[in-house]
């Protein structure tokens, strides 16, 4: 973990810096900065889009009682990719939109639905580990006639006075 955090924190701003300088001494000051702020702008603008198309997917599959992992794991990687595009650099830029590409997000889904495991789909889940765990809601109505923890009657109205003190 220490080498990732290394590589991501040290080793790419200083190679993103240094490919930046570069750029700009190939195109200039002027051109080099545009590109940088034209890529954070289109790309916060298609990864909205995209997650806006996302976002109502997973609400239409919710509603249909079927389990939006793609969806979710793509919204995921639409989050990295606003934040690859909106960090200014080359190399980010590069990741950022290859998470836009559906070609390259298909893979990386398929990939990483091989480390999760679904059980069964129900109202309720849990997550353990790398694998979701989903528990069937109990099935037959409970003979408690207090089912909240105060202990009010469920169908009974309380009526009561208050007065405000300031």
């Amino acid at each position: 973990m220490f080498r990732v955090l290394f590589l991501l924190f040290i080793i790419l701003p200083i190679i993103e810096i240094a490919l930046i300088i570069n750029v700009g001494s190939w195109l200039g000051f002027w051109p080099t900065l545009l590109v940088i702020i034209l890529t954070a702008w289109v790309g916060a603008k298609k990864v909205r889009q995209q997650g806006i198309n996302t976002m109502n997917s997973v609400q239409t599959k919710l509603a249909q009682g079927e389990m939006p992992s793609d969806d979710i794991i793509t919204g995921m990687m639409l989050l990295v990719s606003g934040v690859l595009l909106v960090t200014p650099g080359f190399i980010t830029d590069i990741f950022g939109l290859s998470l836009l590409w559906p070609t390259s997000r298909n893979a990386i889904i398929s990939q990483v639905k091989k480390h999760i495991k679904v059980e069964n789909f129900s109202a309720g889940a849990t997550m353990h580990g790398q694998s979701f765990n989903f528990h069937q809601p109990p099935q037959q109505p409970t003979n408690d006639p207090f089912d909240d923890a105060n202990g009010i009657q469920k169908g009974k109205t309380l009526d009561g006075e208050f007065e405000r003190k300031d």
